[in-house]
């Protein structure tokens, strides 16, 4: 056994340096080139965002290149000549699909690029954005699929029972269609979402009661920025079977409401002409609706509605506020009389029996 081993390493010494050498002077040429067209082209083009995406992939499917042409040209009576050569090509297949893994990411980034958020343009940009991730997460989850498939065919065994799973493909497919529809749903209704267009990144969202953002969406769901910084992340599938709200859908601009109760001597127009001035000097307001409406009442007080219109929810959920504490402070202090009260009647009346 001992010189067993010591023939195979005396037979694979000037092949294995040759590989290495090989494999070494391959990958400082490599970097060698890379740094070069650094130092020649501008990191924002086109073919340079695809070359730093994919850089550090690429130079190891070219190092393995050249270990499998090394490989090729070694003496076939060398003993384990066929186990490394058979490592060498599985690496390369995964390499290669680490590479298209990351040049398609980076196709996402350059459409990203090349049109971006500008003023009167945001709509188109975020609707590109969306669409483009949702495709590439995709399509990457695509390639990884056939790169471990051509990784698994590199085995002899695996490619004997391909007829025996083909004979059984029928009941495969329907166990495997139960136990992954969860995962295909969400597929599904990714490609359904990026084609509709019901959100997009960056979109004002009601869901579930939260007042969130669009931050992130993947193959598979969505991850909502909560007002207060926490994250919700929701299945694609909830948003095909669940109704939403969508703030930014067309526009951003929304209506603002606030209600406050008074008393039913207090005066109407007192309050639209204050309501009117704190408008005024909101920087909040844009200028567009400014009503004032008694909208309800009850035995003991009135409801008056302040509708008010603000550029986006940020704005128009800081202007409430404002107005809320504006109105409040105006009747507090001009009108504490009218504030809701409780009114009640006493009435004397002879209890029979008594004197």
């Amino acid at each position: 056994m001992v010189d067993y081993f010591q023939a195979g390493a005396t037979a694979w010494l000037y092949p294995a340096l040759t590989a290495l050498f090989s494999v070494i002077i391959t990958y400082a040429a490599f970097h060698l080139a890379l740094a070069i067209v650094h130092k020649l082209t501008h990191r924002k083009t086109v073919p340079r965002l695809f070359l730093d995406a994919s850089s550090r992939a690429l130079s190891v499917v070219v190092c393995l290149l050249v270990l499998n042409l090394v490989l090729g040209a070694s003496p076939p009576e060398l003993i384990w000549l066929s186990e490394v050569q058979h490592l060498s090509t599985l690496l390369l297949i995964l390499a290669v699909t680490w590479a298209l893994v990351r040049c398609t990411s980076a196709i996402g980034d350059v459409i990203v690029m090349l049109n971006p958020v500008l003023e009167g343009e945001w709509k188109r940009a975020r609707k590109v954005e969306t669409q483009t991730r949702f495709l590439v997460r995709a399509l990457n989850i695509l390639i990884v699929i056939i790169g471990m498939g051509a990784a698994l065919m590199t085995f002899e065994p695996v490619r004997h029972v391909g007829g025996s799973l083909l004979a059984s493909a029928g009941v495969g497919g329907i166990i495997l269609g139960f136990a992954a529809r969860p995962v295909l749903g969400n597929l599904l209704a990714g490609m359904q979402i990026a084609l509709t267009q019901p959100f997009r990144i960056d979109d004002v969202l009601y869901v579930q009661g939260e007042w969130c953002w669009v931050e992130e969406v993947t193959a598979t769901y969505v991850v909502l920025r909560v007002w207060d910084l926490r994250r919700l992340v929701v299945p694609l599938q909830w948003f095909i079977e669940n109704p939403f709200q969508n703030w930014s859908r067309n526009s951003a601009e929304l209506l603002g409401t606030v209600f406050i109760r008074v008393d039913y001597h207090m005066p109407v127009a007192a309050l639209r002409e204050e309501f009117g001035r704190l408008l005024r000097q909101a920087p909040e307001w844009d200028g567009r609706v400014e009503t004032v409406q008694v909208t309800d009442s009850d035995e003991r007080t009135m409801e008056v509605r302040f509708l008010m219109s603000a550029p986006n929810s940020n704005q128009a959920w800081d202007l409430r506020c404002a107005i809320r504490e504006g109105m409040v402070t105006f009747v507090q202090e001009h009108y504490p009389e009218y504030l809701p009260r409780l009114r009640a009647r006493l009435m004397d009346e002879e209890v029979p029996g008594e004197v």
